[in-house]
């Protein structure tokens, strides 16, 4: 059974999600950590957030390599000096490749109930499409977009007059609560993975991993 307790948080933009965890990981029950933010930008929010909390921090920029197997190697020879128990992609826009996911679990966030509504546009398309209820998932990521096994969900109900923004905004909301609880709960009782089947906590169901 894994634990989670050494976080590192990948950003690409605000750091919202970021200052969730560090606001939660400030207390020692919560079980987790964050040592090191990485980032594939200069200048950003998130990073300020990092330094301001004494949590060391790096940037690897595509650009700066010549191809995208090189940045796939380095930022996961940076993640690995940090001896992470679980990364934590939290708004990082760029997907990981084999290097960081065969090495580490990956935890990242999509403002829809997936399998419903993958990609980039998962709010959008939610509201076009004309559902009621819509929400935030909580998965591990995989070499795919949004395909990974789900590891908690939670609902966020469309509301007359709801435009992309304000929905997104309310599920955002949600979505930092429900990664902190979730990244929380796998730190103090670990977790197993079997198939697509993710098990926060002991259970005796028989499975094994």
């Amino acid at each position: 059974m894994s634990k989670a307790g050494r976080l590192v948080v990948l950003v690409s933009g605000s750091g919202t999600n970021l200052q969730a965890l560090l606001d939660a990981s400030a207390d020692p029950s919560y079980g987790a950590r964050v040592v090191a933010v990485g980032a594939d930008r200069d200048g950003i929010e998130g990073l300020a957030r990092a330094e301001r909390a004494q949590v060391p921090t790096f940037v690897e920029k595509l650009g700066d390599y010549a191809t995208r197997e090189e940045w796939d190697r380095a930022i996961a020879a940076r993640i690995a000096a940090y001896e992470p128990d679980l990364v934590v992609s939290a708004g990082f826009m760029k997907i990981l490749g084999a290097p960081t996911l065969d090495a580490f679990p990956v935890l990242n966030t999509h403002p829809a109930l997936l399998p419903s509504f993958p990609g980039a546009h998962g709010v959008r398309d939610a509201l076009a499409y004309g559902v009621k209820i819509t929400g935030c998932t909580v998965m591990l990521a995989d070499e795919g977009v949004d395909t990974g096994p789900i590891v908690a969900q939670a609902a966020v109900p469309v509301l007359p007059g709801d435009d992309e923004a304000v929905l997104h905004e309310r599920i955002k909301q949600v979505e930092r609560r429900l990664l902190v609880e979730t990244v929380g709960r796998m730190a103090r009782e670990g977790w197993t993975v079997s198939g697509r089947m993710v098990r926060i906590g002991n259970h005796t169901g028989g499975e094994t991993t």
